[in-house]
């Protein structure tokens, strides 16, 4: 059966398309499983350009507009990740009805282990379509009070919505004294915290080299948390890779630097 999860958040500039990207990468390359994401962010698309890809004949744009089938607007990665984007043409914007997005998403089902909605953030119209299309969601957020604040508000919206919270996961973590700890996070939201992706310049890294982290440096921090909360959505056991004296003597370094 088809599990078909939102990615949502408060806020904008948490790194919710960096989490769908490497989430789906790491579930299609390590654990074998059948993946399609959608770009439902339709206002400001960014999915597709973390793959490298940029041009496509068919978007969800021309799906809103009931001119391709959803399929239609398929193209598959190297990774193995099927993927919809949204139109990067601000005129593709005209004539689209996001509302029938979860009817469109209906013809994916029972194809592949999980399909992930890329939302918008917060939670106007174009993120509340997308969500009220999954019977899941992660929520991703930055260890800070606006942010947290934000998934307060937000799990208030998903309750009205009958959407389930699978719980938090977050991201660009430093671990400096000032940021919330899980604990804190877990008592504000009242959310498990699925994962704590740190900050880690090999992400910024793979986007200039347009490869997901998980591919293009998988024994990073940020992969292995990745790979964690991957193994966490398949009930299936990840063994961390072991790292060489030469590799953790990298690491400390690179955090002193």
């Amino acid at each position: 059966m088809t599990r078909v999860i939102g990615i949502v958040s408060g806020k904008g500039g948490v790194g919710k398309t960096t989490v769908v990207t490497n989430l789906s990468t790491a579930l299609a390359t390590k654990f074998n499983k059948g993946i399609t994401i959608m770009d439902c962010n339709v206002t400001a698309s960014h999915l597709s350009m973390h793959f490298g890809a940029y041009l496509h004949p068919f978007t969800l744009n021309h799906v809103l507009k009931n001119e391709v089938s959803i399929e239609e607007a398929i193209f598959v990665h190297s990774t193995g990740v099927k993927i919809i984007p949204a139109s990067l043409n601000l005129s593709d914007l005209v004539g689209i009805d996001i509302s029938i997005l979860g009817e469109k998403i209906k013809n994916l089902m029972g194809g592949d282990d999980f399909v992930f909605l890329d939302t918008a953030p917060g939670f106007g119209k174009e993120a509340i379509s997308a969500t009220i299309a999954c019977k899941e969601v992660l929520i991703v957020t930055t260890p800070n009070i606006p942010a947290v604040t934000d998934v307060i508000r937000g799990r208030k919206v998903l309750e009205e919505l009958g959407v389930e919270p699978l719980g938090v996961v977050l991201n660009k973590v430093t671990g400096k004294k000032f940021e919330l700890t899980n604990r804190e996070v877990i008592q504000l939201t009242d959310l498990p915290v699925l994962a704590k992706i740190p900050f880690d310049l090999k992400i910024q890294e793979s986007l200039a080299a347009k490869t997901p982290i998980v591919v293009h440096d998988e024994k990073s921090p940020a992969s292995i948390e990745f790979f964690k909360l991957a193994s966490f959505l398949t009930g299936e056991i990840y063994e961390p890779p072991k790292l060489s004296f030469f590799e953790k003597f990298s690491r400390i370094f690179s955090k002193l630097s």
